[in-house]
């Protein structure tokens, strides 16, 4: 639900950025403002996690989506950013809170599955609000639209209440700072050591980085492109978000299984880097070829470049000390929404700059092609963290 509410923002962006008396590609800013939030929430959240535990903290998290959706939902112009910048914090928790809760229950043998199946209702959710969210608009309007998103979050946020006590452990005395540690420079600074505990999560983390930028770029321009470039109508450009987004869900559920099969997540991330590279590059080149290619290379382009998530915070998992799981996977995915921040931005500068999309896109898809060939690089020099240390302490979990 909380991929659903997010991606409303990106497949409205025609209209919410005219209501703001912006240009379409606007669309970037509000994308990389609710990255900062994610950064923020992933950077200084640790102590709120600690004290209220996960179901508790993606609670709170659902709240301020509403509240920033209902930021959003009204004509404020720039001001409205804000909106985006509560909905980035209530999307960070996500990642740890769902890590915290899975590694003490997921089996070795089966956890990078079951952690990309748990990724995949991220793409689920952008899949439904492609198919639900442009019909509601054309029939009743972008506020009311709105409205009812915000209305179905709220419900979510009630319906989880009663699973709250099973699935949150005891906490102890938790963490009473937790509220200053939000605006805790020593805090964010002290959050990203962490990634020193294992050799192999530098690397892991500059390839979820890389992979971010693309990803961040596919779902938040897409639809702009589609309508811009390609002549579609915003229902279209619905569709076309929707068979994304539900490839990338086929995807990460398919990537886990495999990752579990070869042993070798890191391996498997290196080659996904390649063949997300090449299916965006054919984004551009053949999805001006018909409405059938765009709907096919954007199809690709999910499957590779979105199907990655699962693998990689499984892994991240993998290698961290037990004690450190949603610590290592806050720091980690703080650098990923980093490059969440920088990826549109860099792409808005360049469609600004030279008018095409295209060149965008291509510029995307060749800087994950050069992290996957560090990666690769890594692996090579034996470096990739598979050894007996890491069979060790999965038999210890």
């Amino acid at each position: 639900m909380s991929s659903f509410a997010s991606l409303v923002v990106p497949l409205l962006g025609p209209p919410l950025m005219a209501r703001a008396g912006l240009p379409p590609e606007s669309i970037g800013l509000v994308s990389a403002m609710t990255s900062v939030g994610i950064c923020w929430s992933l950077a200084c959240g640790g102590p709120m996690l600690g004290h209220h535990g996960p179901v508790r903290t993606l609670q709170i998290g659902l709240a301020c989506m509403v509240a920033g959706l209902f930021v959003l939902s009204q004509p404020l112009g720039l001001l409205g950013l804000l909106g985006a910048l509560a909905i980035g914090f209530g999307l960070g928790p996500n990642t740890p809170a769902g890590s915290q809760i899975l590694m003490r229950t997921a089996p070795p043998r089966h956890r990078t599955l079951i952690f990309s199946i748990k990724q995949a209702g991220v793409p689920l959710g952008g899949a439904l609000a492609g198919l639900v969210v442009a019909p509601l608009v054309l029939r009743y309007g972008l506020p009311a639209t709105l409205g009812v998103v915000i209305g179905v979050i709220l419900l979510t946020l009630l319906v989880v209440q009663p699973f709250r006590r099973r699935l949150d452990e005891p906490r102890g005395a938790g963490h009473p700072g937790w509220a200053r540690a939000l605006v805790s420079p020593a805090g964010m600074l002290g959050s990203i050591g962490v990634l020193r505990a294992h050799s192999s999560l530098p690397m892991l983390t500059a390839l979820g980085a890389s992979f971010s930028m693309t990803q961040s770029c596919l779902t938040a321009f897409t639809a702009t492109y589609a309508v811009t470039r390609h002549g579609a109508s915003l229902a279209e450009a619905g569709l076309i978000v929707a068979l994304m987004q539900g490839a990338s869900m086929v995807g990460r559920i398919v990537m886990g299984w495999v990752a579990d099969r070869m042993g070798q997540a890191m391996r498997l991330l290196v080659l996904q880097a390649g063949a997300s590279a090449l299916a965006v590059g054919l984004l551009v080149v053949a999805g001006g070829q018909g409405a059938w290619a765009l709907y096919g290379c954007a199809a690709l382009a999910g499957l590779t470049a979105i199907g990655w998530n699962g693998v990689h915070i499984a892994e991240l998992a993998r290698v961290a000390p037990l004690h450190q799981v949603s610590d290592v996977t806050s720091a980690a995915s703080l650098f990923g929404f980093i490059g969440s921040i920088f990826g549109p931005l860099l792409f808005t500068l360049l469609v600004s700059w030279s008018g095409s999309y295209g060149l965008a896109f291509l510029f995307m898809a060749v800087q994950l092609a050069g992290f996957g060939l560090a990666g690769a690089a890594f692996l090579w020099r034996g470096a990739g963290g598979h050894g007996a240390g890491g069979r060790a302490d999965d038999e210890a979990r």
